[in-house]
């Protein structure tokens, strides 16, 4: 009997059903022929806690730190012993065993770790599925592969699992025990991903608290020329007192312009025009669909979570939500015009959009090279029962179908003007832009970046009608939101000064992934380290402290990306694992030496922040237990923003006339 290992229940029913014989459901599994197909829900398996090892190490001492472990533990998750059970069963009377884990670090992993646990010793097959289409699927099963070739995937994601338990376990045990000498009675939990988020929240509000606002001047003129009106700006020579940005600090200087200006003529001394196209956005993935949600419906991004995996497993109505992927197999695009017509039958916003599609389109989004593990989230074709949806179902459902419509209309055509003018020997700029066509935007939204000018020509003359000075002033940046915070996670290099970490975070997946990014952020909710005002994340006075007692180094994305380029030769370059791991202890060694009372004390006197809402955990449970972080990779049963600045946007007010137009489980005290 050839038995096939499936990652998660869907996957097991795409292979099983494009196997030569139709399938059967048996207990925890799908027979043809002499085809068994099982699967694991997510990890089956989780690292051992520490008293597994040492029944001593049940309590927390810090002399007992660093927890090393010899020789490394794994056990059955509660929830997953049932079917573990059935894994072992079928290899009992398997002749082959074929990995049918994603084709990605984690997938290699997770499948992996289950045969060599149950103790299966002989050769093992690899069957890589990208792409859940019948006769994507059958060519793989055509073309399996030795295990063995990808030895070095599966060091690489063991060595991450081990690092992020040693990390977590060591780390989280150190400051719950100095946090409970400063007179702290709960857990304080450090992890490698979980930490340097909370860290982003707390330097964010810092800047924000400790912004102080500058004033600065704007002088408009509304003009008249030859076919319309138009409204510029002054723009003050380097005479005048200026910012780094080029604006007025010193009010008079345009206070004495402005009753110059009425009646005054000038002309247009330069002009430019640029004419641009630009392509639909691509289709989801799960991180850049909860930006858009956030933005759009308010939605956290746990909620966009939880309703993608509803639409995906209980209404069948998309494919795989937990994806990285923003393009889509080229074999899609023969059947994207049935899809469609199917997932758009019964919704009238869906269909106005469907009859406006041009099929014989086809955009960038079609790009095997660009498909890892899985492809961006689209319609599955099935016709959405809008009865059946509740408000916020349907309309991620629309956005997700929005943007695979998109990419069969045309490109949006605009041009941009920019026009100086010299009146009174000074220079006054606009611009505008011209939608020349508008492609896909209307699927989008109606509202331009800028209205258009009127028609010009270089050389004509201008009247000044009316003028004024508007007085504004430098903003802080915006607090994060789910929106900002997931970007953020997405985007991490931003956040980092040396270029060769900028890079590595760029080639990485940022902080946290897909699957765990929303989990992450309601884990730092729960434990009482953040807070939600509105649709704004506040760090918490608990989570300020925690940020402020630690080493800078913990609370930073930096050793992420350090990680991530060690275990990226583990993976690609066949480097051994140990190297990696022994580097992390030394550095555990380090950063167990700044486990100081007296620091938890004064971060916990000083630390500034809102109160956690009554039901928060503030830090844990008391007494050392541990807490769960990272979100799980399970399934059910077989059946994308710029921040405004000191540089950027400003409050105004107008002094004439009129105004100008963002787990894998842990055990004994770990947290991602």
């Amino acid at each position: 009997m050839r038995l096939i290992i499936a990652e998660k229940p869907s996957l097991a029913r795409a292979i099983a059903n494009a196997l030569p014989n139709s399938p059967r459901q048996e207990d925890g599994a799908l027979v043809a022929g002499d085809t068994t197909v099982t699967w694991c829900l997510g990890h089956l398996l989780e690292q051992a806690p520490p008293d597994a090892y040492d029944p001593a190490l049940k309590t927390w001492r810090l002399d007992s730190l660093p927890i090393l472990p010899d020789e490394w533990r794994l056990m059955p998750r509660p929830k997953a012993k049932g079917q573990l059970g059935v894994i072992r069963r079928l290899l009992k009377s398997a002749t082959q065993v074929v990995h049918a884990g994603d084709p990605d670090r984690e997938g290699q992993l997770l499948v992996q770790e289950v045969i060599e646990y149950l103790g299966w010793k002989r050769d093992v097959a690899r069957l890589l599925v990208s792409d859940l289409n019948p006769p994507a699927v059958k060519r793989a099963l055509a073309r399996l592969e030795d295990n063995r070739r990808y030895a070095s995937l599966y060091q690489a994601a063991q060595a991450r699992a081990r690092a992020d338990w040693l990390y977590g376990i060591n780390l989280t045990r150190a400051w719950t025990l100095v946090g409970r000498q400063a007179g702290h009675d709960g857990v304080l939990s450090v992890g490698r991903v979980q930490t340097p988020v909370l860290g982003l929240v707390v330097r964010r509000d810092a800047e924000i608290r400790d912004f102080t606002p500058v004033p600065f001047f704007v002088l408009w003129a509304d003009l008249a020329v030859a076919r319309g009106t138009l409204r510029a700006w002054w723009v003050p020579g380097e005479s005048h007192r200026l910012d780094d940005q080029g604006r007025l600090l010193d009010r008079r200087a345009a206070d004495a312009l402005a009753p110059r200006l009425p009646g005054a003529e000038g002309r247009l001394t330069s002009l430019e025009s640029r004419d641009k196209r630009q392509a639909a956005p691509l289709p989801y993935s799960l991180s850049a669909l909860q930006v858009d949600a956030a933005r759009r419906h308010g939605l956290s991004a746990k909620a966009v979570l939880d309703i993608c995996q509803r639409l995906y497993e209980r209404h069948q109505l998309i494919t795989y939500p937990r994806s990285d992927c923003r393009y889509l197999p080229e074999e899609h695009f023969q059947g994207a015009q049935r899809t469609l017509q199917g997932a758009c039958r019964h919704d009238e916003t869906l269909g106005r959009w469907l009859a406006g599609a041009d099929f014989s389109r086809r955009s960038k989004a079609w790009n095997d090279k660009q498909v890892g593990a899985h492809h961006a989230l689209s319609p599955t074709g099935k016709p959405a029962d809008l009865e059946k949806l509740s408000r916020q179902e349907a309309d991620i459902f629309r956005l997700i179908t929005r943007n695979v419509l998109a990419q069969f209309y045309p490109a949006l055509q605009t041009r941009e003007v920019k026009a100086e003018f010299t009146i009174l020997e000074e220079r006054f700029r606009a611009r505008g832009q011209e939608v020349l066509e508008p492609g896909w935007k209307p699927l989008f939204t109606t509202r331009d970046e800028a209205p258009p000018l009127p028609p010009l020509s270089e050389g004509e003359a201008c009247r000044v009608d009316d003028a004024g000075v508007e007085d504004r002033e430098t903003r802080p940046p915006e607090h994060f939101t789910d929106a900002s915070l997931i970007k953020a996670m997405m985007n991490i290099a931003r956040y980092v000064d040396d270029a060769s970490i900028r890079r590595t975070l760029r080639d990485s997946d940022g902080l946290g992934t897909e699957a765990t990014r929303a989990g992450i952020i309601e884990t730092l909710l729960e434990r009482g380290y953040l807070v939600r005002e509105g649709k704004s994340l506040r760090a918490s006075r608990l989570g300020s402290a925690l940020i402020a007692s630690l080493p800078e180094a913990v609370g930073r994305p930096e050793r992420t990306a350090q990680w991530e380029q060690r275990l990226a030769n583990i993976a690609e370059n066949d480097d051994p694992a140990a190297p990696f791991l022994d580097g992390l202890v030394a550095d555990l060694r380090q950063l167990l030496q700044h486990a100081d009372a007296g620091r938890v004390r004064n971060a916990l006197q000083q630390a500034q922040g809102p109160e956690p809402r009554s039901g928060g955990k503030a830090g844990g449970k008391k007494g050392g237990r541990r807490t769960q972080s990272r979100g799980k990779r399970t399934q059910g049963s077989a059946s994308g923003g710029k921040t405004s600045n000191q540089k950027g946007t400003t409050r105004s007010t107008s002094s004439r006339g009129k105004s100008s137009g963002s787990s894998r489980r842990g055990s004994g005290g770990k947290s991602s």
